[in-house]
C-alpha cells in the first residue's frame, strides 16, 4: 500500500451554499443596496418608458361623433342682403371678398346659404348649396339659383 493508492470510505463533503450568496461573502456579487441587489429584480427598458408616455389610438376617441366631413361654411339671408347689391352673382369666392365666410387653411370651403331672414334683391347663386327655404326667398325676390 503506498500513499497514491489510498480511497477514502466515505464521500467528500461540501459545504452547503445558502441563498444569501454562500461563498461569495456579505453581498453575494451584487454590488450594495438597492433595487439591482434584491431578489428578481427587473429594470424597464427606458424606450419602454417613452413607448408608455405615447397615447393609443383606438378607435376615434372622444372625439367618436365627431364627423370626419368637412361642415360647409353657412351664410343667412339676412347677411347677404346686407352686402349685395341686384345683378350680384354669388359664390364662395364672393362671399369671401365680403367677409362673410374664412378660408380654411388656405383653401376656399364649401358654402351653404340657409334661410333664415329675407332678402329683397335678385341675385345669382352659383357653386353654393342651399336650403329649401333660402332658394325659396331667392325665387320670390326674382333671383336664380344655378
Amino acid at each position: 500500500m503506498q500513499l497514491h493508492t489510498l480511497k477514502r470510505h466515505t464521500k467528500r463533503k461540501t459545504s452547503k451554499q445558502v441563498g444569501r450568496g454562500g461563498t461569495r461573502g456579505k453581498t453575494s456579487g451584487r454590488g450594495t443596496k438597492g433595487q439591482n441587489a434584491r431578489a428578481g429584480h427587473k429594470k424597464r427598458p427606458e424606450l419602454r418608458d417613452i413607448i408608455k408616455k405615447i397615447p393609443k389610438l383606438r378607435g376615434r376617441g372622444k372625439n367618436i361623433f365627431k364627423a370626419f366631413r368637412v361642415k360647409p361654411a353657412v351664410v343667412n339671408i339676412s347677411e347677404l342682403a346686407t352686402v349685395v347689391k341686384a345683378g350680384d352673382t354669388i359664390n364662395a369666392a364672393f362671399l369671401i371678398e365680403k367677409n362673410l365666410v374664412e378660408k380654411v387653411n388656405g383653401k376656399i370651403p364649401a358654402v351653404k346659404i340657409l334661410g333664415n331672414g329675407e332678402i329683397s334683391v335678385a341675385v345669382t347663386i352659383t357653386g353654393c348649396t342651399l336650403s329649401a327655404s333660402a332658394k325659396a326667398a331667392i325665387e320670390k325676390a326674382g333671383g336664380k339659383v344655378a
